[in-house]
């Protein structure tokens, strides 16, 4: 039996089944690329912001401001950013950043939750119509005979919606657990990257890194002109440093009389 024969068979839930089968394919896609797209590259976008940290804060924004085409690179960058931060301020900055980017890792979660939820659902109300349906007509007097071979045939195609729904709901359930298990190792890695760039922050801000780097870079001239710039000292001797003795023929000395 092809799909098509299949799908005519199943009766009217076949539709919305379809179309919730639609939704999940194009969500379960989306999320394949997207994360494929991210697991590639953040790892290597994270180590080459903190080890420009480590050295210059400038290189390191530019280096996040170049990758915020991806979610850890939007995350690194959100700090940086920020004009004259405290550690206060750039904790927070990293938090709401974090916040974000992984509510946005959650985008067609919704949709998968739905459709998992109302596939069985719209498979068991086709197999009830298709029951009705098939029952319907059937006499007490008829059980036994041939018209119940009809019967037969109808509760058969009527089940054709409830493997359908269950297969829609499984294949989704199966993706969206998936995406639930890329998205915690996302959180340990944002935190991790989040707390080893706040301990590099507050172990040296760029503030005082710049000052040190100046001071560092500070040549020798300068130094030796400020040394040069002191008043010279005086080469004469003090006038009080030796005691001035009189010349022994001075005549205002009475000599000393013989007793």
């Amino acid at each position: 039996m092809d799909i098509l024969n299949l799908f005519t068979k199943g009766g009217p839930a076949m539709y919305p089944l379809a179309v919730l089968s639609v939704l999940s394919l194009s969500v379960i896609f989306e999320r394949l690329w997207f994360w494929l797209r991210i697991l590639s590259q953040e790892r290597q976008i994270v180590d080459r912001v903190l080890d420009a940290a480590q050295d210059n804060w400038g290189n390191a924004m530019e280096i996040a401001r170049q990758a915020t085409d991806q979610p850890i690179g939007r995350f690194l960058y959100a700090p940086l950013r920020v004009a004259s931060p405290d550690a206060e301020t750039f904790k927070l900055a990293l938090e709401a950043s974090a916040e974000d980017e992984l509510s946005g890792m959650r985008r067609g979660d919704k949709v998968l939750e739905s459709v998992i939820a109302l596939a069985p659902l719209l498979g068991l109300l086709g197999t009830v119509l298709g029951l009705i349906t098939s029952l319907g007509g059937l006499k007490i007097g008829d059980l036994g005979t041939a018209a119940t071979a009809s019967v037969n045939l109808g509760i058969a195609e009527s089940l054709i919606t409830t493997a359908a729904g269950l297969v829609v709901a499984i294949t989704s359930l199966a993706f969206y657990r998936l995406f639930q298990a890329f998205l915690f190792s996302q959180v340990k890695i944002f935190r991790k990257a989040g707390n080893d760039l706040e301990l590099l922050f507050r172990q040296s801000p760029p503030e005082a890194r710049n000052i040190l780097r100046e001071r560092a870079l500070l040549p020798a001239s300068r130094e030796s002109s400020q040394d040069n710039s002191a008043p010279p000292r005086k080469r004469n001797k003090n006038r009080f440093s030796e005691p001035v003795i009189p010349p022994d023929n001075d005549s205002s000395v009475p000599p000393k009389e013989a007793e």
